[in-house]
């Protein structure tokens, strides 16, 4: 079973990236301005990043880890800090809103959230965050993903 907790917390991840890198570089729609749709994916990620970094720098849960309350050991990676938000949960949230908004490839997208979901409770399972750690990496992400509101529709003019 840990075997299985630790895949979904982290193996997932390189998966998610994979698909994600893939659908972004092979399958945005014809005549979009690709080097735009590259610059709002990455402003969306250093944003959503920045963000949850200056919240986390003067906010953090009460709690501490939960394998740390627990006294046990944590069935994941984890980096040796407070855990909020949770960077695996930003990073997989980030890929599946930029495959979202970027592409036509509603059903990857959808399918990208299912995993960004079943890597947040792997996290939790896994004892390394909690639900409050999760939720914030998806919040972020969602605050980051604003700059896809940015997108806009012009046509060229034929010459």
């Amino acid at each position: 079973m840990d075997i299985m907790i630790r895949f979904i917390a982290d193996g997932l991840v390189p998966i998610i990236a994979a698909i994600g890198a893939y659908v972004l570089v092979f399958k945005l729609p014809k005549g979009s301005n690709r080097q735009r749709a590259y610059a709002r994916i990455i402003m969306a990620g250093l944003t959503a990043v920045l963000a949850a970094k200056l919240v986390a720098s003067f906010w953090q849960p009460d709690a501490a880890r939960p394998f740390v309350e627990m006294g046990v050991a944590a069935k994941a990676a984890y980096l040796d800090n407070a855990g909020f938000p949770s960077d695996h949960v930003l990073f997989t949230s980030a890929i599946a809103y930029a495959v979202w908004f970027e592409t036509k490839q509603k059903n990857i997208a959808i399918l990208l959230f299912i995993l960004v979901a079943i890597v947040a409770l792997g996290r939790v399972l896994a004892l390394v965050h909690t639900p409050v750690d999760v939720a914030g990496g998806f919040i972020f992400a969602t605050f980051g993903a604003l700059w896809y509101l940015t997108k806009t529709k012009t046509k060229t003019a034929k010459t």
